[in-house]
């Protein structure tokens, strides 16, 4: 059994996943203490959201080139570590620019990570020989459950910010302390270039890695108003929908490796895919709530294991290192959450809501469509 192969090391990069998942997942429910604690309005609480996502894409470009000269396990480390000590700064910023400049940093440790951590997977994957892939990405979701319900737990039980904060960020140093002995110490090519330009079946990976990514950023910020302003549900149970696409989401991470060890990354991507597009069918065109809300199922179910089978192809191709492959790809399906909400939003300003879930329908089904292609020349 080689070092790559052990149960220990499977665990470590669970455990990385599961801090990246949690991190951010803490954030989340800090919000309006923050906009309450800074006295700002939306539209500058909305321009200091996007230093997270500014911070994680920077940091992106950086950890392909880095993870390839030095391996994952110096990156996750120092991201992991950063992220957590970079947390409990977050409750306690005093001005909208010392907010914006913590929430660059703590995108840029995020960024890093994921880019890293998913470096990690796939030489541990490939030592195994065995898909792990969709189980190591459940821990993300995994941890974002527990992030965001522990720290809503504490904020409802009115524990102090901070100490909410410092208390989360204990959880995830013990856990990268417990990941880091048992992390790859591999290293990449001295002498390699820093930077390939993405090409040929890397561009294909990342742009269907950006459209699934589009997919869950559209069920996390639209999913509530679609089915709402659909008279689906009451306004109280409009956050229902996306509850159930996360749920059926781990769960099918959860069994995605035994899936696509039965049945393959081709049929995977395939039958995932087309699963996912015809939850969108089932959501868009019947007017019956139980019905349209089994669509949601449908997309978590489908789209569950896209992406860990588009990253396991990205870390096995040959046409550019696979560490900047990787970061090509997280890169790209970033930009698909931070700026494809937006972009749904200014189509139905223009066509309606419904129209522009049918349009994310239609790119969803690139995935199947190139699922022969991908599968491969990758």
């Amino acid at each position: 059994m080689t070092s790559a192969d052990r149960p220990a090391t499977r665990l470590a990069t669970r455990l990385a996943f599961f801090v990246a998942g949690f991190g951010i997942a803490c954030w989340a429910p800090l919000v309006p203490f923050a906009k309450a604690r800074l006295q700002i309005d939306d539209a500058m609480l909305g321009l200091l959201l996007l230093c997270i996502g500014g911070g994680s894409v920077a940091a992106m470009l950086a950890t392909g080139p880095l993870t390839a000269r030095y391996g994952s396990r110096p990156v996750i480390v120092a991201s992991g570590f950063l992220l957590a000590a970079i947390l409990p700064f977050l409750s306690i910023a005093a001005t909208p620019l010392a907010l914006g400049a913590i929430l660059l940093v703590f995108g840029g440790a995020l960024g890093s990570l994921d880019v890293a951590v998913n470096v990690h997977a796939v030489e541990v994957e490939r030592a195994s020989g065995v898909p792990l892939m969709s189980g190591f990405h459940a821990l993300f979701s995994i941890g974002g459950f527990a992030g965001a319900g522990l720290m809503t737990l504490f904020l409802s039980l009115e524990v102090d910010t901070l100490a909410a904060t410092l208390i989360c960020a204990a959880f995830m140093l013990a856990a990268m302390l417990v990941a880091r002995p048992r992390l790859l110490a591999t290293r990449g090519a001295e002498d390699g270039p820093l930077f390939v330009r993405p090409q040929g079946i890397v561009l294909l990976l990342s742009i269907l890695a950006m459209v699934t990514f589009l997919a869950e950023g559209a069920m996390l910020d639209w999913s509530a108003l679609l089915i709402t302003q659909g008279g689906l549900v009451d306004v109280k149970q409009g956050g229902v929908g996306y509850i159930l696409f996360a749920i059926a989401m781990t769960a099918g991470r959860l069994l995605g490796d035994r899936l696509v060890a039965r049945i393959g990354d081709y049929r995977t991507l395939l039958g995932g895919g087309t699963v996912a597009v015809l939850g969108f069918a089932v959501l868009l065109a019947v007017p019956v709530a139980p019905v349209a809300l089994g669509g949601f199922v449908l997309i978590g179910l489908g789209a569950s294991n896209l992406v860990p089978v588009l990253f396991r192809r990205a870390g096995s191709q040959s046409n550019m290192p696979p560490a900047l492959a990787i970061g090509a790809l997280t890169t790209l399906g970033y930009a698909g959450i931070l700026v494809g909400p937006a972009g749904i939003g200014v189509v139905a300003k223009a066509v309606g809501l419904p129209a522009a879930f049918w349009i994310l329908a239609a790119l969803l089904l690139l995935v199947p469509l190139t699922a022969r292609r991908v599968t491969r020349d990758a």
